[in-house]
């Protein structure tokens, strides 16, 4: 996932859909009874407050949580509830050796749990570079298999048919993931608003080009799913008094968000990530870094583009990580230049 400072940095697909929308939940969630994060993908579970105030947990009190979770584990490692949970938790602090281990050891002990199968499938795909050819595919197939109308499943199988290019398979398990999810979700919103922007893609594509088509980056095609104005690139620098404070293997975030914060969604519209070593960074964002269908630069017609070095790895913002932000920019420009240049509180 870490471009090559030579190179625009991209990270490759718009599809994972379900763990960015995992992820969003699990930052923002509550925590229950062993330390489960709420997600959107599990509606017939309840999410338990996150403190008493309402607020959401601080980075340090995820990782407490977490940490107690993984020793409780340790008293009873036949507990496959929880082997989950803390698989889903290390997905979200970005640790993803350790959430492959553990969504292994829950499939392990439920190898005909359609959920286990999906769980871990979605890790192995973040782990192995957002991909889910291969094992992850299988995996889903054979959750699929097991409940046809198993959500997450459906909305994964979506995300590998959109990567490959079937765009009327994608639109298909999109849909059916919009008909049977809560109505008003996160998931069925987004599964709705990806079928659309498949059937926009399929469209655009020349007759006959089917699976095999030009927005097939699996057959290795060149040709981005994004319309070519929806991007914003330019260049990632450090400033130099900061330098002393980092380590070449920190991790770099590159992103954008909609610079019209007035409905109060900070989201970002597409993101990448690399590391210190890589800066100066020339950076190239676009559709293809959305997270989720419908949900990239192309929604925005200005945008805020920013770059944070997090020396935890973590996607969530912490006290003491560095920062850059450019000035609002339309989506399009060229040549936007960002320097990490303070440290937040």
């Amino acid at each position: 996932m870490v471009a090559p400072a030579a190179a625009p940095a991209r990270v490759g697909r718009p599809t994972l859909l379900v763990t960015v929308l995992f992820t969003l939940a699990v930052g923002l969630g509550g925590y229950a009874a062993y330390g489960e994060f709420s997600t959107a993908l599990n509606p017939a579970r309840q999410a338990a407050p996150a403190v008493a105030d309402g607020q959401p947990p601080s980075p340090e009190e995820i990782a407490a949580m977490v940490g107690r979770l993984a020793e409780r584990l340790k008293e009873r490692p036949d507990d496959a509830q929880g082997w989950a949970m803390l698989a889903r938790s290390y997905l979200v602090l970005g640790r993803l050796e350790e959430a492959a281990q553990a969504s292994g050891r829950a499939l392990q002990l439920q190898p005909d749990s359609p959920q286990a199968l999906a769980d871990h499938a979605d890790v192995l795909a973040m782990k192995n570079g957002r991909t889910l050819e291969g094992e992850p595919m299988r995996l889903i197939e054979r959750a699929l298999q097991l409940d046809p109308d198993h959500l997450k499943s459906l909305a994964l199988a979506g995300a590998a048919a959109f990567d490959r290019g079937d765009m009327a398979r994608a639109a298909q398990l999109w849909d059916r993931v919009a008909l049977l999810g809560p109505p008003g979700s996160d998931i069925t919103q987004q599964a709705r608003d990806g079928a659309v922007e498949a059937r926009r893609l399929a469209a655009q594509a020349p007759a006959g080009a089917g699976a095999a088509g030009p927005v097939a980056r699996s057959q290795g095609t060149t040709q981005p799913a994004a319309a070519p104005a929806a991007r914003v690139s330019g260049r990632i620098e450090l400033a130099a008094a900061l330098k002393a404070q980092v380590r070449p293997d920190d991790t770099v975030y590159v992103f954008a968000r909609n610079a019209d914060t007035t409905g109060g969604n900070r989201m970002p519209l597409a993101i990448v990530r690399a590391q210190v070593k890589d800066l100066p960074l020339p950076f190239t964002l676009d559709d293809s870094q959305a997270m989720g269908p419908g949900m990239g630069l192309s929604t925005a017609t200005r945008v805020v583009v920013g770059a944070r070095v997090s020396r935890s790895g973590q996607a969530i913002p912490q006290s003491g990580d560095l920062e850059g932000l450019s000035a609002p920019v339309d989506v399009g420009a060229k040549d936007v230049r960002i320097e990490i240049s303070r440290v937040l509180p």
